[in-house]
């Protein structure tokens, strides 16, 4: 489990307390400014808390050495970046950094799951940014966390690779792999989270499954706009 224990954050988050588990896709949602991606630090231990602590099966994070850290939980910023412009693999190769080798089985793995195999010998930097988005996810995914924390990880696919992104990080989930993200679009988090929190002015107003946690009355509580959900599970749509 990874968990937050009364976590307050000066001007980002007041006494936020929730337990994520292994196994689940937990959505994190809110309006701009909300705390989102401060959680989310917190979470991956790259924040560092006022109050409180975050622990993860009982260990306090800071307890934990930057290797152990980094060997558990694969952390995805909002900002896709890449700093040196090496080939597309050996850029992924670098997720491998905290075990210590350069194994080919979970890099392969990786681009094929990201459908970014014929990138392999392109150069980080010509890439767009919806390909530097699957490049540096894939470099996550191929460090074999144990939890996979990604900020707005949506932002910058088109469609098609968004849902392709979401059915992987699902099948990843039901492989026992904790999966966190941080998403604006509601209609995602209704239709492939198991959980989500919601988060308003730095603290935690909803932490229920996604019909709970984003039913039209907190919807219009926490964004201000009145909208209905309509279609199937599954397939839902917000509506104004």
């Amino acid at each position: 489990m990874l968990e937050a224990r009364h976590v307050s954050i000066a001007g980002r988050l007041t006494d936020v307390s929730c337990t994520l588990r292994a196994g689940e896709v937990t959505a994190i949602c809110g309006p701009n400014g909300a705390g989102k991606s401060s959680l989310l630090e917190a979470m991956a231990g790259l924040l560092p808390v006022g109050q409180g602590a975050v622990t993860l099966d009982g260990s306090r994070l800071g307890d934990l050495s930057l290797q152990e850290k980094a060997r558990k939980i694969g952390y995805l910023p909002q900002e896709h970046t890449v700093a040196w412009d090496v080939p597309v693999r050996r850029l992924v190769e670098l997720g491998r950094l905290p075990h210590g080798d350069r194994r080919s089985e979970p890099v392969d793995a990786a681009l094929a799951a990201l459908d970014i195999a014929h990138l392999a010998d392109r150069r980080a930097q010509s890439l767009s940014g919806g390909e530097t988005a699957r490049v540096l996810l894939a470099r996550v995914l191929a460090g074999e966390p144990e939890w996979i924390l990604a900020d707005e990880p949506l932002a910058a696919l088109d469609l098609g690779h968004q849902l392709a992104l979401l059915a992987h990080l699902r099948s990843a989930a039901q492989r026992g792999i904790g999966v966190v993200l941080v998403l604006h679009d509601l209609a995602h988090a209704m239709n492939h989270a198991d959980r989500v929190l919601v988060l308003d002015s730095g603290n935690l107003v909803a932490d229920a499954a996604p019909d709970d946690a984003l039913s039209k009355e907190r919807i219009q509580q926490v964004w201000k706009v009145t909208a209905n959900w309509i279609g199937d599970r599954g397939k839902m749509a917000l509506t104004a």
